[in-house]
Protein backbone atom coordinates (compact mmCIF):
# COMPACT_ATOMS: atom_id res chain seq x y z
CA UNK A 1 0.00 0.00 0.00
CA UNK A 2 1.47 3.08 -1.44
CA UNK A 3 0.08 6.32 1.07
CA UNK A 4 1.59 9.87 0.77
CA UNK A 5 1.01 12.21 2.75
CA UNK A 6 1.43 16.19 1.47
CA UNK A 7 1.92 18.12 4.73
CA UNK A 8 2.07 21.57 2.83
CA UNK A 9 -1.73 20.86 1.86
CA UNK A 10 -4.35 22.21 3.69
CA UNK A 11 -6.10 19.27 3.55
CA UNK A 12 -6.44 17.44 7.20
CA UNK A 13 -4.22 14.87 7.28
CA UNK A 14 -6.61 12.13 8.59
CA UNK A 15 -8.39 13.37 5.29
CA UNK A 16 -6.21 12.66 2.97
CA UNK A 17 -4.73 9.12 4.41
CA UNK A 18 -9.40 8.52 4.23
CA UNK A 19 -9.49 10.18 0.91
CA UNK A 20 -6.09 7.54 -0.30
CA UNK A 21 -8.02 4.62 0.74
CA UNK A 22 -10.85 4.73 -0.62
CA UNK A 23 -8.95 5.67 -4.23
CA UNK A 24 -7.31 2.72 -3.20
CA UNK A 25 -10.51 0.84 -2.99
CA UNK A 26 -12.03 2.53 -6.15
CA UNK A 27 -8.85 1.47 -8.23
CA UNK A 28 -8.47 -1.97 -6.87
CA UNK A 29 -5.51 -1.74 -4.90
CA UNK A 30 -7.60 -2.89 -2.08
CA UNK A 31 -10.45 -5.31 -1.95
CA UNK A 32 -13.00 -6.62 0.82
CA UNK A 33 -11.60 -8.39 3.16
CA UNK A 34 -8.23 -6.66 2.62
CA UNK A 35 -6.76 -6.28 6.00
CA UNK A 36 -5.83 -2.47 6.29
CA UNK A 37 -1.82 -2.08 8.38
CA UNK A 38 -2.01 -1.47 12.22
CA UNK A 39 -2.68 1.53 13.07
CA UNK A 40 0.81 2.20 14.72
CA UNK A 41 2.26 0.42 11.82
CA UNK A 42 0.94 2.36 9.81
CA UNK A 43 1.61 6.13 11.44
CA UNK A 44 4.75 4.85 11.72
CA UNK A 45 5.32 4.09 7.51
CA UNK A 46 3.95 7.09 6.80
CA UNK A 47 5.03 9.62 9.43
CA UNK A 48 2.15 10.67 10.90
CA UNK A 49 0.66 10.40 14.74
CA UNK A 50 -1.19 6.92 15.55
CA UNK A 51 -4.14 9.40 16.45
CA UNK A 52 -4.52 10.74 13.22
CA UNK A 53 -4.65 7.04 11.46
CA UNK A 54 -7.28 6.19 13.63
CA UNK A 55 -9.16 9.03 12.87
CA UNK A 56 -8.97 8.00 9.63
CA UNK A 57 -10.28 5.09 10.52
CA UNK A 58 -13.24 5.72 12.27
CA UNK A 59 -14.16 7.45 9.27
CA UNK A 60 -13.93 5.39 6.90
CA UNK A 61 -15.58 2.93 9.31
CA UNK A 62 -18.20 5.79 9.86
CA UNK A 63 -18.56 6.31 6.12
CA UNK A 64 -18.94 2.32 4.98
CA UNK A 65 -15.32 1.37 3.64
CA UNK A 66 -13.74 -0.68 6.38
CA UNK A 67 -15.08 -2.72 9.53
CA UNK A 68 -13.32 -2.90 12.90
CA UNK A 69 -12.69 -6.97 13.76
CA UNK A 70 -11.21 -7.20 17.11
CA UNK A 71 -8.44 -9.84 15.68
CA UNK A 72 -7.43 -8.82 12.57
CA UNK A 73 -7.93 -4.93 13.07
CA UNK A 74 -9.52 -2.19 9.98
CA UNK A 75 -11.08 -4.30 7.18
CA UNK A 76 -11.96 -3.43 4.22
CA UNK A 77 -15.60 -4.13 3.71
CA UNK A 78 -17.49 -1.67 1.85
CA UNK A 79 -21.36 -0.84 2.93
CA UNK A 80 -23.22 -1.87 0.22
CA UNK A 81 -26.69 0.31 1.07
CA UNK A 82 -27.23 2.05 -2.43
CA UNK A 83 -29.89 4.33 -1.56
CA UNK A 84 -28.05 5.81 1.48
CA UNK A 85 -24.82 6.03 -0.23
CA UNK A 86 -26.20 7.98 -3.53
CA UNK A 87 -27.90 10.21 -1.02
CA UNK A 88 -24.59 10.90 0.83
CA UNK A 89 -23.17 11.28 -2.37
CA UNK A 90 -25.59 13.48 -4.10
CA UNK A 91 -25.31 16.09 -0.53
CA UNK A 92 -21.43 15.88 -1.02
CA UNK A 93 -21.89 16.72 -5.42
CA UNK A 94 -24.03 19.45 -4.57
CA UNK A 95 -21.43 21.23 -2.62
CA UNK A 96 -18.71 20.22 -5.00
CA UNK A 97 -20.89 21.12 -8.14
CA UNK A 98 -21.68 24.77 -6.79
CA UNK A 99 -18.14 25.81 -6.01
CA UNK A 100 -17.33 25.00 -9.54
CA UNK A 101 -19.53 26.73 -11.28
CA UNK A 102 -19.54 29.72 -9.06
CA UNK A 103 -15.39 29.26 -10.69
CA UNK A 104 -16.79 29.45 -13.92
CA UNK A 105 -16.75 26.04 -14.73
CA UNK A 106 -19.44 24.87 -17.43
CA UNK A 107 -21.58 21.35 -17.11
CA UNK A 108 -19.52 20.02 -20.40
CA UNK A 109 -16.21 21.26 -18.32
CA UNK A 110 -18.11 18.96 -15.56
CA UNK A 111 -18.93 16.39 -17.99
CA UNK A 112 -15.05 15.73 -19.72
CA UNK A 113 -13.54 15.96 -15.61
CA UNK A 114 -15.89 13.15 -14.63
CA UNK A 115 -15.29 10.90 -18.09
CA UNK A 116 -11.63 11.39 -17.67
CA UNK A 117 -11.80 10.14 -13.52
CA UNK A 118 -14.36 7.35 -14.95
CA UNK A 119 -11.67 6.13 -17.82
CA UNK A 120 -8.70 6.47 -15.27
CA UNK A 121 -10.21 4.34 -13.12
CA UNK A 122 -11.50 2.01 -15.72
CA UNK A 123 -7.69 1.81 -17.01
CA UNK A 124 -6.20 0.77 -13.50
CA UNK A 125 -9.01 -1.94 -13.14
CA UNK A 126 -7.69 -3.69 -16.37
Amino acid sequence: MMIEIDFNSDEALYMQLRNQIILGIATSQFHEGDVLPSVRALAETVGINMHTVNKAYTVLRQDGFVKVDRRKGAVIAVDMDRAREEDRIEKELRVILASALCRGLSRSDLHRMIDRICDAYDKEEA
